[in-house]
């Protein structure tokens, strides 16, 4: 069984793509989801957050929310706004975000190669989500969003997809947040041979985004088939996971930042004194990190810059390195008394495509008492990460620009 392998997409026929793509199912709310669908009845969010078609106080686990699911995807199929190609293809994916793009390749990956940890994940999954998408995929027979992972960069590789991605492209949308989106479709038997052993070729994928996806489609390829994964043919789907396979250097990620909702009982003079036992600090700074080791910090209308001093900085251990564990090490835990940061109330994450203008906004409203701005963990922290079976702490990376859900789907 080969790592990776074409398949049959479902996907936006011709002409329809931009009404029907849509935005990752876990970066919008149930509410932000209805109201961006509103007077658009293609939208593969009546697919991918199906609730936003039944009763606003529904919980969104529901089984009738993923009955509307079946319904919805069902409806698109028969009438035409998604078709399925006639034979196993691969395809180009390239994605353009204020003038940088990175181009991947969509495929199905195999789950025998996730088992055996060819397929290298950095993070913990919750079986509440995890649940949903088994049961969304189950009630659809698809994996309709697919998992983002990287490829140790390999110049081979890149020119076949610069090569297949000439000439004029199946899908060519500019979303509304403006990051424009192309696809080509590989169907040439000699270049779909190409790919595949010149991927095959690779020792290892990282997943970037998408753990419960991938973990989802595990879980249902064990239920369906036995629980030794790999034990079928290379024929059977489910034994494969949808992806878009980027080189690692072309992959973004952007800072996932921290906002706390008190001081745990400090004035700002005592956490200050508190700090600097930790970080020089330099009032009246910048709000973004630079380099690493550095943290912005905004309390009482001002920014200053952290700098962790040299003796917690001091570490080759690919986990204890990062700028989130250092910070939950150092300050969230022992300062603000947030021991785990998966269940406090007492924080929130904001993701680095917000900027800091949101951080400032959530403090200066009162939500919340002060943020820190992180620097953004490195495409190559996250796969030392992976090659050493470590697990980043939560909410460590934001993945920019997001794949549109609905440029293809896998059928199972």
């Amino acid at each position: 069984m080969t790592l990776i392998k074409p398949f049959r997409a479902l996907r936006p026929a011709p002409g329809r793509a931009a009404e029907i793509l849509a935005p990752p199912y876990d970066v919008l709310s149930s509410a932000e989801a209805r109201e961006r669908a509103k007077g658009k009845p293609w939208s593969f969010l009546h697919v991918s957050k199906p609730e936003i078609d039944l009763d606003p106080a529904i919980d969104p686990y529901d089984q009738a929310v993923y009955a509307k699911a079946a319904e919805n995807f069902d409806r698109m199929s028969k009438t035409g706004a998604l078709m399925r190609d006639p034979k196993p293809c691969y395809y180009v994916y390239r994605l353009t975000r204020q003038g940088r793009t990175q181009t991947g390749l969509a495929a199905i990956a195999s789950l025998s190669d996730y088992a055996k940890n060819r397929v290298r994940k950095h993070e913990l999954t919750t079986p509440v989500k995890e649940d949903d998408r088994v049961r969304q995929i189950e009630a659809v027979n698809a994996q309709t969003g697919p998992v983002m992972n990287g490829y140790p960069a390999a110049p081979a590789i890149d020119a076949l997809l610069a090569q297949a991605a000439t000439g004029t492209p199946a899908v060519d949308v500019t979303a509304d947040d403006g990051v424009r989106h192309q696809m080509w479709v590989v169907d040439d038997e000699a270049a779909i041979s190409e790919l595949t052993r010149a991927f095959d070729a690779l020792p290892a994928l990282y997943i970037a985004d998408g753990h419960h996806r991938c973990a989802a489609a595990a879980r249902v390829y064990q239920t369906r088939r036995g629980a030794e994964c790999g034990g079928l043919p290379g024929g059977d789907n489910s034994a494969f996971f949808l992806s878009v396979i980027f080189p690692h250097n072309h992959v973004q990620v952007l800072p996932y930042n921290r906002v706390l909702k008190d001081l745990n009982g400090m004035t700002p003079k005592q956490l200050l004194e508190k700090l600097d036992g930790v970080f020089v600090i330099h009032p009246n700074a910048a709000a973004s990190p630079t380099r690493r080791h550095q943290v912005g910090f905004y309390l009482g209308g001002t920014w200053q810059m952290l700098h962790f001093r040299p003796r917690f900085a001091a570490t080759t251990d690919p986990v204890a390195k990062l700028h989130a564990t250092l910070l939950q090490k150092y300050v969230l835990d022992p300062i603000f008394g947030i021991a785990d940061p998966r269940t406090s109330s007492r924080i929130n994450f904001v993701g680095g495509i917000r900027g800091v203008a949101e951080l400032e906004k959530l403090v200066n409203g009162g939500q919340y008492a002060c943020a820190f701005s992180l620097y953004p963990t490195s495409i190559e922290d996250l796969m030392s990460v992976a090659d050493a079976g470590g697990v980043m702490p939560p909410k460590s990376t934001w993945f920019e620009p997001k794949l549109r859900d609905a440029m293809f789907c896998h059928m199972i």
